[in-house]
């Protein structure tokens, strides 16, 4: 009788540790029928919304909080620059989009022996060498703008801002020595161009694309080939080298590739200087102009800078993985992929890629502003 009885227990605990391994699956399997699109990892859902245009981030955002918040730090409102790619020879062009990374293709006839010099505001300002003429060109509109003819001895040329707008002024330096410059400026609608000479109290030196120009606040700022800033204001047409003692070059670095890898941009109201050397980490410098020195910085704060020899910008509002960064003139792995340095990561992307940013041809790649939400490309390749 105790053995039935124990027989009976046995059975009994036995179906209950089955039904219980079956309710478990249950359970289980139906937890996660119940999981849903906001049960993705932070990365990936991030990773999702940053490919969507500004329109339907906005709906995603509309989901849940979490999505909200995702989001928002993905959010782009400001339009990437676009890297543009003359050939030396031909008439095709290309255009990479970073953000999509997405290569477009498109032929201007109008640009066949012309030479890049600067970009602002949507904007190419070019040369060509045989006419000695110089042009602006919307490549978005395919809009020409001719100027006055002028032979160009110096490399160093810029505009204030889109021709279309009032008081765009053009602006180019040269130096006869280090203690004498000469500055060319034009202004839409100028019959020729007014050059003048300037003396130097401080050696400023120039020499072909190692010197960069931004213009803001009304001043063209150009930083030299060693480091010194000369300003000019196009209204007094008044030039000075100002008192600031260049940024000071890391031992480990020879100078002349502290000089080579120079990029300068203004942002939010700030000169910002980036040296990238080989493989070293990039060094920013933000100048003070209350104190009249460079304050050596470890970050760009969120902000994005696209870099060229000839013209750079910086940007505000990218998406989460772009923050903080630096990308350079270079496409790499078959058009999908710039090369960029994070200031968060302390490194290159893709990796190993620290030796290779500044292989290209200068005049040939520049970043350009496209007109927001622009879709005219339809040639992808």
């Amino acid at each position: 009788m105790l053995r039935k009885r124990r027989r009976t227990t046995m059975k009994s605990l036995t179906g209950t540790v089955s039904n219980n391994g079956r309710t478990a699956i249950k359970v289980k399997n139906k937890a996660l029928e119940l999981q849903t699109w906001s049960d993705l990892p932070d990365e990936l859902l991030e990773l999702i919304l940053s490919r969507l245009t500004l329109a339907d981030n906005v709906r995603a955002s509309a989901v849940c909080k979490r999505w909200h918040a995702s989001a928002s730090a993905v959010r782009v409102v400001n339009q990437s620059p676009w890297l543009m790619c003359i050939p030396k020879f031909g008439s095709w062009c290309e255009f990479y989009d970073p953000v999509h990374r997405k290569t477009y293709s498109w032929e201007f006839t109008e640009l066949t022996g012309s030479r890049l010099c600067y970009a602002k505001d949507g904007w190419l300002l070019l040369y060509r060498y045989r006419s000695h003429r110089v042009f602006f060109f919307n490549p978005f509109t395919r809009e020409v703008i001719k100027l006055p003819r002028y032979e160009m001895t110096c490399q160093i040329i810029a505009f204030s801002c889109a021709p279309t707008s009032p008081g765009c002024v053009l602006f180019a330096v040269d130096h006869v020595t280090p203690l004498f410059v000469v500055i060319s400026t034009c202004h839409l609608g100028d019959s020729e161009w007014t050059t003048l000479s300037y003396r130097n109290r401080l050696p400023f030196v120039s020499s072909s694309i190692w010197n960069k120009v931004v213009f803001f606040n009304g001043l063209f700022y150009c930083l030299s080939l060693t480091g010194w800033i000369g300003v000019f204001d196009p209204v007094k047409r008044v030039w000075n080298v100002l008192a600031v003692p260049p940024p000071k070059c890391p031992e480990n670095v020879l100078a002349k590739n502290w000089r080579e890898g120079k990029f300068m941009t203004e942002h939010e109201g700030d000169i910002l200087v980036i040296y990238a050397c080989s493989s070293e980490k990039l060094i920013i410098f933000k100048l003070d102009q209350i104190k009249m020195e460079w304050e050596k910085m470890d970050t760009l704060e969120g902000a994005t800078v696209f870099a060229s020899f000839l013209s750079s910008h910086s940007k505000t509002d990218m998406p989460g993985i772009m923050r903080n960064s630096v990308y350079f003139p270079k496409v790499r792995f078959y058009g999908k992929r710039c090369i960029s340095y994070s200031f968060d990561d302390c490194r290159y992307y893709p990796r190993k890629q620290c030796h290779d940013w500044g292989g290209q041809k200068p005049f040939e790649n520049i970043w350009i502003e496209p007109p927001k939400n622009f879709s005219g490309f339809l040639d992808e390749s």
